[in-house]
């Protein structure tokens, strides 16, 4: 298992990204979701931390078969979806990610957030990260994929009408006010032989990617979302999870929450070879998170 901190700095409060980041991941979800491909919404419900107090559990299926690489083609069914589940204490989230297929995959992130420039060495109050395992993130400067930039999400360009803030400059994290952080403690897990140190170290780097992103994205969007109440932003996620729904089931062979994926149609990856790899079954869920913390819900799962 490799774990990793990423520490993502913002020119937000904690408050402010509270909205915002329910409605960037909403709206992103949604551009993201097409084809057959994208983000089904399963769950959307109130949860309940014993230590946290009340928050949200959000289950998700992500479709994303085109977009594997060609080595992970080769054991995977034509279609296949990663499960998303995610708890919301905010500013404590934790969110985890498996496959139905890969029992021996998983990827857990814990999140908190809070009002500093990325400067507390033990966020998460148990036993610190190694340093050479923290990575400072910069929405500024740190590179994206090309073909994930646009003109209006560079920061050095941004302009916010409502916030008046921005645009941000090469010493913006020293210097800005206000300025909050997101704390990203990720353990990927990937353990099939031969694959694991490849698998693991794409993992992070994809992460590391979405998360570059989906932060200046919901720098940028900024005027779209502030000034938003908690009610406002929850009305507009139920109406963007309804239009990235019906996206993803426009595929006419893909099949969705109702049906299993995993029939008998895997061209490439049949139950010898899952037996293999570690599967004794070809589902896996769970419906708590794996920690020392358990959490119970305010309705039947």
């Amino acid at each position: 298992m490799l774990m990793k901190e990423y520490r993502i700095c913002m020119p937000l409060t904690v408050d402010e990204y509270r909205i915002g980041q329910l409605y960037m991941i909403s709206k992103h979800s949604c551009e993201q979701s097409g084809s057959g491909e994208g983000v089904e919404v399963v769950k959307n419900e109130p949860d309940i931390h014993p230590q946290h107090g009340p928050g949200q559990m959000t289950e998700k299926r992500i479709y994303l078969s085109s977009k594997l690489p060609a080595w992970a083609k080769a054991f995977a069914p034509r279609f296949f979806y990663v499960t998303e589940k995610a708890w919301n204490f905010y500013p404590f989230t934790i969110t985890e990610f498996s496959v139905s297929f890969i029992p021996k995959f998983s990827v857990r992130i814990e999140t908190r957030f809070e009002n500093n420039n990325g400067c507390n060495d033990n966020v998460f109050m148990d036993t610190p990260t190694p340093a050479e395992n923290v990575n400072h993130l910069d929405i500024l400067s740190d590179p994206i994929p090309e073909k994930h930039y646009k003109e209006s999400e560079d920061l050095s360009r941004w302009r916010s009408s409502k916030t008046q803030r921005g645009p941000l400059e090469e010493s913006w994290k020293d210097e800005h006010q206000p300025i909050m952080c997101s704390y990203k403690r990720v353990q990927c897990k990937f353990e099939v032989l031969g694959f694991q140190t490849m698998a693991e170290d794409m993992l992070h780097k994809n992460i590391r990617d979405i998360l570059l992103i989906g932060h200046r994205q919901a720098v940028a969007w900024v005027d779209e979302w502030h000034g938003l109440s908690l009610e406002e932003v929850r009305e507009y996620e139920k109406m963007m999870q309804k239009q990235t729904n019906s996206k993803v089931k426009q595929n006419t062979g893909a099949p969705t929450s109702s049906t299993h994926t995993f029939s008998r149609s895997m061209s490439v990856c049949d139950e010898r070879s899952l037996r293999k790899m570690g599967s004794t079954e070809t589902s896996v869920d769970s419906n708590v998170p794996q920690s020392h913390i358990r959490f119970k819900s305010t309705s039947s799962e």
